[in-house]
């Protein structure tokens, strides 16, 4: 058998891609590790940049998402029990929306039905072969546990940080950047109003917190923990006691407290491979580059990933022409490297890190209060928030 992409990971980039290729009559075959209900069911991102909106939108699954979805025009952050807003709209002309990873998903499974994409699920033992012949091979076994083989001319590896295809590409040509934090977060999902109607970052003395949503009656909230805590040390009460200390005063006196229906912790870490391709290989997403989520740029760099590299097969399987893939390495991580620098700064910028002394948290307030009152900073922040251009 033989398809000319194969895609190794069936969540949200994997399957854009094969969206955007399938549109394109480009034959594509998409394998997966875990069971469909799995993929549905992985709590992720919630904050999409307006250019993940509008690809979405053009790629005609955006129905859902701009009926269900929330535009925000600005978000909040706060310092020493003082809150202030940075206006997207009046700053950039720009918005996000607020539409969570599981429903994004589910609008691109929708999608999918309607073109002739295999995406197969429970795949085990996943390997290739020939990566810088004309043809590569992809085998894997089946969730029957029967092995296969199958040509193809492009391996697209969407398949995570812990995915098998960036160890694909040789050590001696594979370089990595990586620096792990010394905290995680502590999230919560709760079945309760959301105590604002856009993003509360706060900075506060005793750590970092948010303030998020996913609609009207679904909450999500997170605290900075030290990476050596235990989910069953955090009660429910015991959260929503140190939420309310971290969010500002006139956030804190209106949260509405419930029972969690979900709980976890998640470390944080800055992390880029380069190059993202290698002879018929090429990475996009989480493969290659892992982002702390204070900025909300995982999923939309992911995106990003796609955009560019769906042009670039387009641009060869349509017109013959391989410049855009020759170049697609470079080109995605211009704009990850500017992603990864603006989440690492914000993460810098809202957390207290073990060791930190008087004078680095006199300078985070400094730097906090001047991007309070500067409109030219506020501009700065709300261009990288709300996405880069592509």
């Amino acid at each position: 058998m033989q398809h000319q992409v194969v895609i190794i990971g069936g969540g949200p980039s994997g399957t854009l891609l094969a969206l955007l290729l399938a549109q394109a009559k480009i034959d594509v075959l998409v394998l997966e590790k875990k069971p469909k209900e799995y993929v549905f069911s992985r709590i992720r991102a919630g904050v999409l940049e307006w250019n993940t909106v509008d690809m979405l939108t053009k790629s005609g699954v955006g129905s859902r998402m701009n009926k269900l979805g929330y535009i925000h025009e600005g978000t909040f952050l706060s310092s020493a029990n003082r809150q202030f807003r940075i206006d997207f709209k009046k700053t950039v002309n720009k918005q996000v929306m607020v539409y969570g990873q599981t429903e994004v998903t589910f609008d691109l499974y929708e999608a999918l039905r309607k073109y002739d994409v295999k995406i197969l699920h429970d795949v085990d033992d996943v390997s290739f072969d020939n990566l810088n012949k004309e043809f590569s091979s992809v085998s894997y076994k089946d969730r029957s546990g029967i092995s296969k083989t199958v040509k193809t001319q492009f391996i697209i590896g969407c398949d995570g940080f812990h995915g098998i295809s960036r160890k694909y590409i040789p050590l001696k040509i594979l370089k990595t950047y990586e620096k792990i934090y010394p905290f995680g977060w502590l999230g919560v999902l709760s079945e309760t109003p959301p105590v604002s109607d856009e993003l509360i970052y706060a900075n506060h003395e005793r750590g970092f917190a948010l303030a998020s949503m996913r609609n009207k009656n679904l909450s999500r909230y997170y605290i900075q923990v030290p990476n050596s805590d235990k989910i069953d040390e955090w009660s429910d009460q015991s959260f929503w006691d140190e939420l309310k200390l971290r969010l500002p005063t006139e956030a804190s006196d209106k949260i509405i407290i419930g029972p969690s229906i979900e709980k976890s912790i998640a470390p944080l870490r800055s992390f880029v491979s380069e190059p993202m391709s290698w002879g018929n290989l090429f990475l996009a997403g989480d493969s290659s580059h892992i982002v702390p989520p204070t900025g909300a740029k995982g999923l939309n760099l992911a995106v990003s990933d796609v955009h560019y590299l769906s042009q670039s097969l387009i641009s060869f399987f349509v017109e013959n022409d391989k410049n855009l893939l020759e170049k697609y390495s470079e080109t995605a991580l211009s704009r990850v490297w500017k992603g990864i620098r603006f989440s690492w700064w914000m993460t810098t910028l809202m957390h207290n890190f073990p060791g930190q002394n008087d004078f680095e948290r006199k300078i985070k307030l400094a730097e906090l209060e001047y991007l309070s009152s500067s409109i030219e900073a506020q501009k700065s922040f709300a261009e990288n928030y709300v996405g880069l251009p592509y």
